[in-house]
């Protein structure tokens, strides 16, 4: 028998050779289970162990003449085989094979996945540590609102992988099954014993009932998941992307030696990273529809899913791991500008705390809409007039009967704003990794 096709990399899971490896895989995973009730002698599985191999150009050569996937690669291992070949595919049907060594290469994409997922988790983790007293000003509708810091920005997306990772999870259990139950599920051919052995050894679970095929409702699932983390890591990178603009400057992909930002104007560094990881997010979202679609089949099966399923699974898959590749390089290498971060909190002359001084006028026996009203006066004139709020706030002859100067001034300070950052960072990292 060939090695196990092992190259690093998710293109090498879903290559021909990996794919042909797996329905290898599962073709002797079965005459195992036929040996153990005493349908194939002991030493023609032996023989067939030993000689059991393929060649991918030779499956390629029979298709063009059989116009049949899995003809082609029986084929191909019968000339290994020899003899003994009439016990291979013994009682089974060509998706007892091809759909579980698909669960087996789904499985196997996933558990990559997660790992990758790991990894960026606990690079993000290191930096909203780093930065977790690291003021800013946070933005709504993406306008200045109040300050935060670049550490709970981080810890937001650190908190979104965690659940993923669980949604991870649960699509390795989701897709952790096959099904080994002949042409339309009845086991006709076969005996279930024979797809408990199989399956058991292969590390999945029999459905517990299926057509010719397991339910697309799995695959679905598991390109949602993709899809989902793709657009997180959209979400990630278009936020990179907004604090790089010129006028922001608060974080900067990395530029390495050499690299050139534009043909035309040799100043130009732009994001051309994040911007290429919301490109593909987009594919993993469209291909999201293609499976959905996938679910609804003819009765007990029908071809078309299969022609879908040929580039959605191997393109979601390779295209999401390419992402979590950047977007994980990107954070390791990033430039932060803390000075940045500093400096656009003033660009509004103290305007971002009129919520402070709305909330502090009220406690001093103003009512809500009054106080309100008081504070957006002279903040809609700070802003028409580009005047400095706090100067006009301690002019102001109503507030100053209601406020202190020293009052005043405590409602522009930023302290405030860091008191309850370690509660944020205690609760979200609890019980954490």
């Amino acid at each position: 028998m060939i090695e196990r096709y092992t190259l690093p990399g998710m293109g090498a899971i879903w290559s021909e050779k990996n794919k042909y490896q797996k329905w290898l895989e599962v073709e002797l995973a079965v005459c195992e289970a036929w040996q153990k009730k005493g349908e194939i002698p002991e030493a023609a599985l032996e023989r067939i162990k030993k000689k059991a191999a393929f060649s991918v150009e030779r499956i390629e050569e029979i298709e063009k003449v059989v116009k049949h996937d899995v003809v082609a690669f029986l084929t191909s291992i019968a000339e290994y085989v020899g003899d003994d070949s009439r016990f291979v595919h013994l009682g089974l049907t060509s998706y007892d094979v091809v759909d579980t060594a698909f669960s087996l290469l789904i499985k196997e994409s996933l558990n990559k996945i997660k790992k990758d997922l790991f990894s960026l988790k606990e690079i993000i983790k290191k930096e909203a540590l780093r930065y977790k007293k690291t003021i800013m000003i946070g933005r709504t509708h993406g306008v200045h609102a109040e300050p935060i810091t670049f550490g709970v920005k981080l810890l937001v997306w650190y908190e979104e992988i965690n659940r993923h990772l669980r949604r991870i999870n649960q699509a390795i259990e989701v897709i952790s099954y096959g099904r080994i139950s002949g042409a339309v599920g009845t086991y006709i051919h076969l005996d279930p014993q024979i797809e408990t052995y199989a399956l058991a050894k292969l590390g999945l679970k029999p459905a517990k009932v299926s057509t010719q095929v397991l339910q697309r409702d799995r695959h679905a699932e598991v390109i949602s998941v993709l899809a989902l983390i793709a657009s997180s890591l959209e979400k990630f990178a278009l936020e990179i992307r907004h604090l790089q603009r010129t006028e922001v400057l608060e974080v900067e992909e990395p530029f390495t030696k050499g690299q050139k930002g534009s043909s035309a104007m040799p100043h130009k560094k732009n994001p051309v990273r994040s911007e290429r990881i919301s490109g593909l997010a987009r594919l993993a979202r469209a291909n999201l529809q293609a499976a959905l679609e996938n679910i609804p089949l003819w009765h007990e099966r029908d071809i078309s899913h299969s022609s879908a399923e040929r580039i959605i699974f191997p393109d979601t898959f390779i295209l999401t791991d390419f992402i979590l590749a950047e977007l994980t390089d990107i954070i390791k290498n990033w430039k932060i500008f803390p000075e940045n971060m500093r400096k656009n909190i003033d660009l509004t002359r103290g305007l971002i705390f009129s919520q402070k001084l709305m909330l502090t006028l009220a406690k001093k026996g103003l009512s809500r809409e009054d106080a309100y009203s008081l504070v957006q006066k002279n903040s809609l004139k700070a802003w028409n007039q580009h005047l400095d709020f706090k100067k006009l706030v301690k002019d102001d002859p109503e507030i100053k009967k209601i406020l202190s100067p020293q009052e005043i001034e405590d409602c522009f300070s930023l302290n405030p704003y860091l008191a309850k950052i370690d509660f944020i960072f205690e609760r979200a990292l609890q019980n954490q990794s």
